[in-house]
């Protein structure tokens, strides 16, 4: 039992930390912490058969804290993304606006002027009087987020589709905006005509 116990838990560990840290949607991320869950009581194991009191301690408090994870994410968050997909399915069938979910604008594929792929989108700086997006960064380059640029785009020059976001610009214009630095991002972007002028 402990020999299993100890291959189980870091393989358990290892694929809920990889579930987990892609950040796939709710479903995902709470399956993560059903897969921490396994490893702590792995972990536990291996720390009952060896007489590792740290080991037990750790890992039953890790247990109590993957049991929030489980809700929080298999609960409360799916909830809120399966209320806001079937709003978002329903939109899209009738004579509404179609809706965008806020949740899921984060990663959607950014095209140019010309159909290709420039980038994902980070976030949207919205005003808070008005509600409206102010502007989009857009990350492009890059794997995995290492060596990305990231770049801000007018929502004048932004047009909002159901699951990605077209640039009125080339890719050769888009790439010549200013590059952001990651902790200092403006509180007003111009259209890059003007920022390009």
């Amino acid at each position: 039992m402990a020999e299993i116990a100890g291959w189980i838990a870091p393989i358990a560990t290892m694929i809920a930390a990889m579930m987990t840290a892609a950040n796939l949607g709710a479903r995902v991320t709470g399956w993560g912490f059903v897969v921490f869950t396994v490893g702590s009581v792995g972990w536990s194991i291996v720390g009952l058969t060896s007489d590792q009191t740290n080991l037990v301690a750790t890992n039953g408090f890790l247990t109590m804290v993957n049991a929030v994870g489980i809700w929080r994410w298999l609960g409360r968050q799916r909830a809120y993304e399966d209320g806001a997909a079937s709003a978002t399915a329903a939109s899209r069938r009738s004579h509404t606006p179609t809706l965008l979910t806020a949740s899921g604008f984060a990663g959607m594929p950014v095209y140019d002027s010309g159909g290709d792929l420039v980038g994902r989108t980070g976030d949207a700086l919205m005003a808070c009087a008005s509600a409206e997006v102010s502007y989009v960064v857009i990350a492009s380059g890059g794997i995995g987020g290492i060596d990305e640029r990231l770049r801000a785009v007018a929502r004048a020059d932004l047009r909002f589709g159901c699951d990605r976001l077209d640039l009125a610009m080339t890719a050769d214009t888009f790439v010549r905006l200013p590059e952001l630095i990651p902790e200092d991002w403006p509180i007003e972007v111009l259209p890059a005509r003007q920022v390009l002028a």
